[in-house]
């Protein structure tokens, strides 16, 4: 893993990224349990449409910095370092799951750096209260599972569709019907949890700020907006999605009618539209 990432010094401590494919950047921002390497499990749908993916690993996350604030407005400023050091200006940022809430901060920080923005899954939490409810049992295992290796790795030996459903928020059985391709895929995203002491921070941070999010003006929002999501993702995210685009104005929304929390089945319908959408912004700019 230490291979394929750099670090490079912000000033708010060390920012750990990895780049993949040729062509347009765009900066594609994490979900809870992941690191660049999540990221770029992501993102391998949308490389084939022409784009050179950055992909950071957000606080508390692999070799990245958990610092004393840990905001999802300071992650946003130490994107912009980040963007900075690599001499890319203006261009569309994409936040998958916990992700988006770095990613809104970027839009509206820094409207001048963003071309598009693109939340996938967004646990952007508008409403004020959590939309996932879990009960004390959950919320307990969901807390040892996050601070535990062994337990993970138990887990996933022993409890592979529990922790599918669970940690990915997906139907299991939508990942034993699936194409290879897609099984495959969120086999990766599983296991890319691992080593969990290495994502920690980052995992307790993200339920931290999903919980009890900062109140956000949606409308606010200036730039071009793709929201997409699922109807039956178990961190209820359809919902939210809706709220964003209500609230974003002359937003798209998309709602696949099933696929849970990492979109099985639609991996490669997402990355088109995506694509699709970002290159209208260029017809009509």
């Amino acid at each position: 893993m230490t291979g394929r990432s750099e670090v490079m010094e912000t000033s708010i401590g060390r920012l750990e990224y990895a780049m993949a494919g040729r062509g347009r950047p765009v900066l594609m921002i994490h979900g809870t349990g992941g690191g660049f390497d999540q990221a770029l499990t992501f993102t391998e749908g949308l490389l084939p449409y022409g784009y050179e993916v950055i992909a950071p690993s957000r606080f508390g996350y692999l070799r990245s910095d958990f610092p004393a604030d840990p905001s999802s407005e300071r992650q946003a400023d130490a994107f912009v370092e980040l963007l900075d050091s690599l001499h890319i200006g203006k261009l569309p940022v994409a936040g998958g799951s916990a992700g988006a809430l770095s990613a809104v901060q970027f839009a509206l920080r820094h409207r001048d750096r963003t071309s598009a923005l693109i939340l996938i899954v967004p646990a952007a939490n508008v409403r004020g209260t959590d939309p996932v409810k879990m009960g004390a049992l959950q919320e307990f295992l969901v807390h040892r599972l996050a601070t535990s290796d062994f337990l993970c790795w138990v887990g996933r030996k022993a409890a592979r569709d529990q922790m599918i459903g669970t940690l990915l928020a997906t139907d299991p059985m939508l990942v034993r019907q699936a194409a290879a391709s897609e099984a495959r895929r969120a086999n990766r995203v599983l296991d890319e949890i691992m080593p969990v002491a290495w994502r920690s921070a980052g995992m307790l941070n993200d339920a931290k700020l999903a919980g009890n999010p900062a109140r956000v003006d949606f409308s606010k929002i200036t730039v071009p907006t793709l929201i997409i999501s699922t109807a039956d993702d178990r961190f209820g995210t359809a919902a939210t999605a809706r709220d964003i685009a209500a609230a974003v104005p002359g937003s798209r929304l998309v709602i696949y009618p099933g696929g849970g929390h990492i979109w099985i089945g639609h991996d490669d319908e997402l990355w088109r539209e995506v694509a699709r959408f970002v290159a209208t912004l260029d017809d009509t700019s």
